[in-house]
C-alpha cells in the first residue's frame, strides 16, 4: 500500500470536501480517488467521511486524521531529501587525507569551497602522507585522498591534479641565491633534502630520475618528513631542498629560486575507491584541484642586491636615558 499516496488524496478531499472537486485537483478521474479512500479506510480500520448524507462529511476519526496525515506527508518529505541529499553528497562525513605540508591558506579555502557547495557535509580531514592514504583507502578507512602522484592503485579512480612548480631552497648566504633562477646542473656536489622515499615512493623516484637526466646527483639524499625540520637542515648548510615556494618562505633566511626550464612539478590530485565510492569524492577532487592550482601561480622572487651579506641591525638609545658614556651602537653580523 503506498500509504502516502492514500493520504494526500485524503487530505484534498478533505480540503475540497467534494469527491469530483478533489478528483479535478489531482488529476484523476473520481472512481479511482473514492477506491484510494476507501482502501485507506480499510487499511486503518475506521470511517473517515460520513457519506450518509448529500454533503461529503469529515467524522470524528477523520478530523483528527488531519494533523497527522500532514505531518506523516511532512516526514516523508524530509525523508526524501535527506536520501537525495545523501546520494550526491551534500550531507553526511567525508573522510578525506590531505597531505602533511599542504598550506593552512590551502585547507582553509578547501574546507569554505566546500562548506558553500554542501552545507550539510562534514569533512574530516587527516594528515597523512601519499602512502598512508593509499593503505587507509584499501581499508576503506578513508573515502578520498589527496596524493603525490604518481601512485600505482588501479582500483582507484582519479580526479583532476593540479601541477605545482618545484623550486630549490638553499640558504641565503649561498653563491647560488645572487642567481634569478637555477639550473638542477648547478647544484653538482649538493647533498638533497626530501621526503622519505617511503611517503610518496612513486614521487621520490620521478624526482631523482629528472635530477639525474638534467645533471643533478646528489652525493646524499638526507630524509626530512617535517617541512620544518626539511628547511632547519637547509639553512644548517647541510644541503639543498627541491620544494615549493610557499614552504620556502616559511623560514626568511632561506632563499627560494625556480628552476631554469621547469623541469620539476609536483603534481598533486584526489583517488578515491572504485567500488562504492563516497558520492561527495567527486566533487572534492574538483575543489581541491582548483585550489591547489590557484595558490601554485608564482609570485615574484625577490632578488637582494647581496643576498650573502650580513644583515645590519642599529641599537639607538634614547635621549633621556643617554649618558655620557653612550653611543649609537651600530651592531653588523
Amino acid at each position: 500500500m503506498d500509504l502516502a499516496r492514500h493520504l494526500r488524496h485524503f487530505l484534498v478531499v478533505a480540503e475540497e470536501m467534494h469527491f469530483g472537486r478533489a478528483a479535478e485537483a489531482l488529476g484523476i478521474a473520481q472512481p479511482p480517488l473514492s477506491q484510494s479512500i476507501q482502501r485507506l479506510e480499510r487499511e486503518l480500520g475506521v470511517a473517515l467521511f460520513d457519506r450518509s448524507r448529500r454533503a461529503v462529511q469529515l467524522t470524528t476519526a477523520g478530523q483528527l486524521l488531519i494533523a497527522e496525515a500532514r505531518a506523516v506527508l511532512a516526514a516523508e518529505q524530509r525523508l526524501r531529501t535527506v536520501a537525495r541529499k545523501a546520494g550526491d553528497g551534500s550531507l553526511g562525513t567525508l573522510r578525506a587525507g590531505v597531505p602533511p605540508d599542504t598550506p593552512a591558506a590551502v585547507l582553509h579555502r578547501l574546507l569554505r569551497e566546500l562548506a558553500a557547495h554542501s552545507t550539510g557535509l562534514t569533512v574530516d580531514l587527516h594528515e597523512l602522507t601519499t602512502a598512508e592514504q593509499l593503505r587507509l583507502l584499501a581499508t576503506a578507512e578513508l573515502d578520498v585522498g589527496l596524493v603525490e602522484h604518481p601512485v600505482d592503485a588501479p582500483d582507484l579512480q582519479h580526479g583532476p591534479s593540479a601541477e605545482l612548480p618545484l623550486g630549490v631552497a638553499l640558504p641565503r648566504t649561498s653563491p647560488l641565491a645572487r642567481l634569478h633562477e637555477v639550473s638542477l646542473a648547478d647544484l653538482a656536489g649538493h647533498e638533497l633534502i626530501l621526503s622519505p622515499r617511503a611517503a610518496a615512493p612513486g614521487r621520490h623516484d620521478e624526482l631523482l630520475e629528472v635530477c639525474r637526466a638534467h645533471g643533478f646527483v646528489p652525493g646524499r639524499v638526507r630524509p626530512a618528513r617535517n617541512p620544518e625540520f626539511l628547511l632547519g637542515l637547509v639553512l644548517s648548510g647541510s644541503g639543498v631542498a627541491l620544494t615549493r615556494e610557499v614552504l620556502a618562505r616559511r623560514e626568511p633566511r632561506v632563499a627560494w629560486r625556480p628552476l631554469a626550464g621547469r623541469p620539476l612539478r609536483l603534481r598533486v590530485g584526489a583517488v578515491w575507491p572504485d567500488a562504492s565510492p563516497h558520492p561527495a569524492a567527486p566533487r572534492f577532487a574538483q575543489v581541491a584541484a582548483a585550489v591547489l592550482a590557484e595558490g601554485a601561480v608564482p609570485l615574484p622572487v625577490p632578488v637582494p642586491e647581496n643576498p650573502a651579506g650580513p644583515w645590519s641591525v642599529v641599537y639607538t638609545v634614547h635621549p633621556a636615558q643617554r649618558t655620557d658614556g653612550d653611543a649609537t651602537l651600530d651592531a653588523r653580523g
